[in-house]
Parts: structure tokens; C-alpha cells; sequence
């Protein structure tokens, strides 16, 4: 075993909304497994109207490829997401974790933000949830946390901008501060603490 253990970089503070699972619940549904259950169901019907002969092998085929990973997909993919998906604002960095198959962990120095929006598609209207996006000048693209309450997404998107402005204002401070902060949420050391 090494003496240097590769750091680990601890879970994020906040998680996202409760609601989120709900919202996640029906946009599988609606994107994902609604599409394939109606398919298995409309060929399961067709086969039993007018191809009867066919129902031996057509039913069992269509529960393995298409209704197994259909309430699969429904029933695991929102809970998974809820489990990883979270975020923190530290001073000098926002931290942002997701992802449900892939997942995906990303520290943006505030210093680089360039803009803050909120999305809310139809169905996170419906729940009165957002998801908040910042960009920042990497090219790893931007920062996304999905999930917030409409309340506090509006809050710490106020945050974050008084945060990035206020970083911008002493760049090489705010830098050398920043990989401190990504440093410290490497090694699992909450912040302004060590």
C-alpha cells in the first residue's frame, strides 16, 4: 500500500430538493419508459389480434427488451439521481456533483463564472423546482445543479454572481484561494476549516 493515499473528494453539503425525485419519476415516464411500455403494449396487441402464433415467443421477448428495463429505468434511475446529485458554494469555488450512471463531480473557481441562468422546463414548473447553470471559461463546459426549489435556486444564483464579482475584483487572490478551496473538498476539509 502507498504512503500517499490518493485524496478523495468528499460528497457535496446540499442535496437537491426532495420534489426532484417525483420530477425525475415522470420525466422518465414521459421521455423513456412511457414510449417503450406503450410500444410493448401495442405490439402485444397486434400480435394477439392478428398474429396469435406469434404470442408464445413475442411476449417474452417483449418483457425482457422492452417492460424489464422500461420499470427498470423508472423505478432506480430517480432514486440513483437523488442519491448523487448535490452542491455547494464555497468562497472561492461552487462545487457541483450528478449524474446517475455516469457520474460526474466538478469544482469552478468563482473567479472564472461568467454567467448564472435558470431553466425550468414544464414539468419542474409543475413542481417548482430549477435547475441552475453557471458558466464558466472552461472548456469542460458549465456547472450544472438540477433539482433546486425555485426559491433557492434564485438565491444562490444571487450568491454565486455577488460571489464571482467579488472574486473577480482581486484575481490573483482569488485564484490562489480557489485551489485552496478545491484542495480542501479533495481532501474532505469542510469549509474555512482544516
Amino acid at each position: 500500500m502507498s504512503l500517499h493515499a490518493a485524496p478523495r473528494l468528499r460528497p457535496p453539503r446540499h442535496r437537491a430538493h426532495p420534489l426532484a425525485r417525483r420530477w425525475w419519476t415522470v420525466q422518465a415516464l414521459v421521455s423513456v419508459s412511457g414510449p417503450m411500455l406503450l410500444t410493448a403494449l401495442a405490439l402485444g396487441l397486434l400480435s394477439a389480434l392478428f398474429f396469435s402464433g406469434a404470442l408464445p415467443w413475442l411476449a417474452p421477448l417483449l418483457l425482457v427488451t422492452l417492460v424489464v428495463p422500461a420499470l427498470g429505468y423508472l423505478l432506480l434511475m430517480p432514486r440513483r439521481r437523488y442519491a448523487t446529485h448535490g452542491w455547494e458554494l464555497g468562497a472561492y469555488a461552487v462545487y457541483a456533483a450528478g449524474g446517475w450512471i455516469w457520474q460526474r463531480r466538478r469544482i469552478a473557481p468563482l473567479s472564472q463564472v461568467q454567467t448564472v441562468d435558470t431553466v425550468r422546463g414544464p414539468i419542474q414548473r409543475w413542481y417548482g423546482l430549477t435547475t441552475l447553470t453557471v458558466t464558466t471559461a472552461s472548456t469542460a463546459g458549465a456547472v450544472r445543479i438540477a433539482g433546486l426549489s425555485e426559491a433557492d435556486a434564485e438565491e444562490l444564483a444571487r450568491r454565486i454572481g455577488h460571489a464571482a464579482h467579488t472574486a473577480r475584483t482581486a484575481p490573483g487572490e482569488a485564484e490562489g484561494m480557489a485551489a485552496g478551496a478545491v484542495d480542501g473538498a479533495a481532501r474532505g476539509v469542510p469549509e474555512g476549516g482544516a
